[in-house]
């Protein structure tokens, strides 16, 4: 029988998932980074929204930079602060969703890190 076991994450693993995703609003990919780097082998719900994290926060970093050449023509000038609410809110709602054991998908990421 191959029965796949769902285990529920510990609360350590939320905290550290749920620091993950914080960490982008101020650290942007970094922050995602350096935990999937130092907890990728201890702990899968860790790796795996650490990886996601990961993910957004580069497909955020990749928007700045077509909007900071977007800038010269004003459209980037709009576009920069929304770009700062989007990453701050989708940033809350996955660090939400993770503190209480449930794993979240940006709704536009490029996945990059596998």
């Amino acid at each position: 029988m191959n029965d796949v076991i769902q285990s529920t994450p510990s609360k350590d693993e939320c905290n550290i998932a749920m620091l993950a995703h914080l960490l982008g609003i101020f650290t942007g990919f970094l922050g995602a980074l350096v935990i999937w780097l130092v907890k990728k082998d201890e702990s899968a719900f860790i790796a795996e929204e650490a990886k996601e994290a990961l993910n957004f926060q580069i497909t955020m970093s990749i928007a700045f930079v077509v909007c900071w050449a977007l800038a010269f023509i004003l459209v980037g000038l709009i576009l920069i602060p929304i770009l700062f609410v989007l990453n701050f809110i989708f940033c809350i709602v996955a660090a939400v969703a993770v503190s209480k054991g449930r794993g979240y998908k940006y709704p536009f990421a490029l996945r990059l890190v596998n």
